[in-house]
């Protein structure tokens, strides 16, 4: 009998198609030297953020450990100095 060839798209455990294969992301802060986190530029800030105002996992943005730390303090300070909002909409609470 001929040897089966093996698929890289294919897992011989599960027998199932392996999705997600994709190239690596870069953290775009390593790249450019030039590009810095401060908590006062809410722009750059609000693409760490989704819209209902959580933070974005550094798998999804690419970012290095060391970077994701630092966007996370950043956008933790502007929340505080409200640079940025806490969520997208605001709740509003009836009086008590």
């Amino acid at each position: 009998m001929p040897k089966k060839k093996f698929d890289k798209k294919f897992d011989k455990k599960n027998d199932k198609k392996k999705f997600g294969t994709g190239r690596k992301k870069s953290c775009r802060f390593c790249q450019d030297k030039e590009l810095r986190i401060d908590y006062k530029d809410g722009r750059l800030l609000l693409g760490f953020v989704t819209e209902r105002g959580r933070l974005v996992p550094r798998r999804i943005t690419g970012n290095c450990a060391f970077h994701q730390r630092e966007v996370t303090l950043a956008v933790k300070r502007a929340r505080i100095l409200a640079y940025i909002p806490f969520t997208a909409t605001q709740v509003r609470h009836a009086n008590f």
